[in-house]
């Protein structure tokens, strides 16, 4: 398994710095830096305490936590959220709120989103008249079926 070597500074002495929670896991597991409540359907952003230095080449995505989905209805609302190389700035994570009931208390030092780190390449576009045909054409949103 290959390692990429990622700076990372607390801005806040006392937040826990991003985890793997079992190995061969690819989302380090992000914590809110502050305690929350978000009503339902409402966004909040939540500071992590952590600014990191990704290197060029890569990008951070902020991700959602499944459990976190799936038991409390807490998702990220521009997920997956874009973390480019040369940003120094705080980590935040906009969560929102899926639940229409109930209300979601975020505890300070709970694990809230996950960060993956990936390669990302350059790309240079060249404009063309035709591009190459495929098999699926034009064909999405549905277009191969649910089974």
């Amino acid at each position: 398994m290959s390692m990429l070597n990622v700076n990372v500074k607390r801005l806040d002495p006392t937040v826990e710095l991003p985890a793997y929670a079992y190995e061969g896991d690819a989302g380090l597991d992000l914590r809110a830096n502050e305690s929350v409540d978000i009503a339902p359907f409402e966004r909040v952003l939540i500071p992590t305490g952590l600014a990191i230095s990704i290197p060029d080449g890569y990008a951070g995505f902020v991700q959602p936590r499944s459990g976190m989905a799936l038991k409390r209805g807490l998702t990220i609302a521009n997920t997956p959220g874009l973390i480019d190389a040369h940003y120094r700035g705080e980590l935040k994570v906009i969560a929102v709120n899926l639940d229409s009931q109930q209300t979601i208390h975020i505890e300070r030092g709970e694990r809230i989103a996950q960060l993956v780190i990936q390669q990302v390449p350059v790309v240079h576009l060249t404009e063309v008249d035709e591009l190459d045909e495929t098999d699926r054409g034009s064909g999405g949103f549905g277009s191969s079926g649910s089974k």
